[in-house]
């Protein structure tokens, strides 16, 4: 039997599995960094921990710097790698003031000469996506609108386009638009609710990293884009502002987190109301 100093360092003990230390910490940094632009604090290391501890497994890897390293050989799992640590807690309806701007001072406003289109700009599981898109269908109708929604996770984004969410996570939903908009899952579906086939035909969910150079996706008449600078520092913040900004029409919305603010960086951008800001005309 080894003795303790013969133990591999890379393991606490014999039953808590390897160990995610300072150095290969950074590394994880450093490459979600790179790939997203995300600062991941120092406080995310039992995170980035638990999270990709099931890659070790899956891998039969007996550390995480090993990780690491088929990480700096294989893209494909360097995705897997970020869409586990980039993968965002979000619900329907999330911040309802802003769904009520959305449906009382943004879209009366609209000519109604041109489809209205909207931008949820980091849509994790699609939740703010099709809270957008019932509020679009019920002001607007079933046409005269389009929704975009991105993220740099193909994961979340696969469950975004599948629209089943389990129904302890719909609570939230208006009672009016469960009716219109969701159908209750029966027999082994039980206990899920799916989005309306044809509100999911109106999205085009999108793998887009907002930390680089952003495709041609035309102009926008609202861009969502909350709950996910927290995660920047100020110099990614501000490129990514201003290729969402290139990205809005004249007086079009650039709505954040309630928690989030743009002071400091938002020129061109008319604060409106708190975490709501408008493109010059």
């Amino acid at each position: 039997m080894a003795s303790t100093a013969e133990v591999n360092p890379a393991f606490a003990g014999n039953n808590t599995g390897p160990v995610l230390g300072e150095a290969e910490f950074r590394e994880f940094q450093q490459m979600i960094f790179a790939v997203a632009g995300i600062h991941m604090q120092a406080s995310k290391r039992t995170m980035v921990a638990g999270r990709l501890s099931k890659r070790l497994k899956a891998l039969n890897l007996q550390s995480y710097a090993a990780y690491g390293q088929y990480l700096r050989r294989d893209a494909n799992e360097k995705q897997v790698a970020v869409d586990l640590l980039t993968t965002n807690e979000t619900y329907f309806f999330r911040e309802p003031r802003h769904f009520e701007f959305l449906r009382d001072r943004i879209v009366p406003g609209h000519s109604g000469r041109r489809p209205f289109r909207l931008w949820s700009a980091a849509c994790s599981s699609g939740e703010e996506a099709y809270s957008a898109a019932m509020v679009l269908s019920d002001t607007l109708g079933k046409s005269g609108w389009e929704i975009l929604a991105s993220d740099i996770s193909t994961q979340v984004l696969s469950k975004a386009r599948a629209g089943r969410y389990p129904m302890t996570r719909t609570d939230k939903i208006p009672e009016q638009c469960l009716k219109s908009y969701c159908l209750r899952g029966i027999g082994e579906a039980e206990g899920s609710l799916m989005v309306d086939p044809a509100l999911r035909a109106k999205m085009d969910f999108r793998q887009i990293n907002l930390n680089t150079r952003l495709p041609d996706v035309g102009l926008f008449d609202v861009i969502f884009l909350r709950n996910v600078m927290i995660y920047f520092n100020s110099e990614t913040k501000q490129q990514i502002v201003a290729r969402l900004q290139s990205c809005l029409r004249p007086g079009g919305h650039l709505i954040i987190g309630h928690s989030e603010t743009l002071n400091g960086f938002q020129n061109g951008l008319e604060a409106v109301m708190p975490s709501v800001y408008r493109a010059a005309k």
